[in-house]
């Protein structure tokens, strides 16, 4: 039987993020958004790619919460998307309300399911999820690292004039315009991009990868990105389904390390069948360090603005 997976919203991101998932062959997909018809077609045209893309998973739309019960993992992407000139944290009241009540309904029906947030503000609104959803904190993560991480390697790649396949990258901390890129841990085939660019090169590359996201909405105009995000979010899901364990950095509750607890923002984390399985905890120079710490107070201060 085939593992099943929920994804909320069928926009660009929630699409996307479906139709990876059946094409890996990774589980069954149940496609929910409110609008009337909108995931039924989405996932209409996608099981009529089956034959093409020869995977053998399948894929339902519906607006009824009741298909999406024991789903194994729930991944969350309803809510507004922001527009030029919006930030991340604009988008707090109104999609609060959307993910708060998303959590609800899912839930309650898959109480031993893992549930990934993509929606923005990213750790906020994991935050909420947890709260509203009353599940071990382990099992609540946001989506925000392995896409800072993911654009963080492609401007490396861009920079070195190397394969994108060597760069391994590392993204920590909240996401948007404080999140922490940390060159230490940034390598090509283990080489510390510190011995490869020149610090004001790297300190390019971190500005653009902290305004990566604002970068494509200015291009896009009406819309934010969805291809890099929804790769992010089925990484995830892959690791977990197939209990890989793999280390990726994610929107993680933290209790303690990095001196940051009780709080979820963007850290280290194996990811396994049971989701966070582990913080990986790692030395950081005084500067990123600070970065992570201002990083986190920033994260807490719109937590806060939830008042729940």
């Amino acid at each position: 039987m085939n593992k099943k997976v929920t994804v909320v919203g069928a926009g660009f991101v929630g699409a996307t993020a479906a139709q990876r998932i059946v094409e890996k062959e990774l589980a069954d997909v149940v496609l929910l958004d409110i609008v009337d018809g909108l995931a039924h077609g989405k996932a209409l045209d996608m099981m009529q790619s089956a034959a093409v893309e020869s995977f053998e998973t399948s894929i339902v739309g519906t607006t009824d919460y009741a298909e999406t019960e024991q789903s194994d993992v729930i991944v969350i992407t309803a809510g507004i998307a922001r527009k030029p000139g919006m930030s991340r944290d604009d988008l707090l009241k109104t999609n609060a309300g959307i993910v708060g009540s998303v959590v609800e309904q899912t839930a309650s029906r898959s109480p031993n399911a893992i549930i990934i947030v993509v929606s923005n503000p990213l750790d906020a609104m994991t935050y909420l999820a947890w709260k509203t959803s009353g599940f071990h904190p382990s099992k609540v993560i946001g989506m925000a690292g392995v896409l800072d991480s993911s654009r963080y390697a492609r401007f490396i790649s861009e920079a070195v004039g190397c394969s994108i396949k060597d760069v391994r990258a590392m993204v920590l901390g909240g996401h948007g315009d404080t999140m922490v890129p940390v060159p230490a841990y940034s390598t090509v085939n283990g080489v510390p991009i510190t011995e490869l660019l020149s610090s004001d090169i790297i300190e390019q590359i971190n500005h653009r990868t902290r305004h990566g996201g604002a970068e494509i909405v200015q291009y896009l105009k009406t819309g934010s990105a969805y291809y890099a995000p929804s790769s992010s979010a089925v990484a995830m899901v892959s690791s977990i389904l197939l209990d890989s364990k793999r280390l990726l950095p994610v929107c993680a509750y933290a209790t303690g390390q990095y001196g940051i607890d009780g709080l979820y923002c963007g850290v280290p984390a194996i990811l396994g069948q049971s989701g966070v399985e582990s913080i990986v905890t790692v030395p950081l120079s005084p500067a990123d360090a600070e970065a992570l710490k201002q990083s986190a107070h920033s994260v807490k201060s719109l937590t806060d603005a939830l008042s729940i």
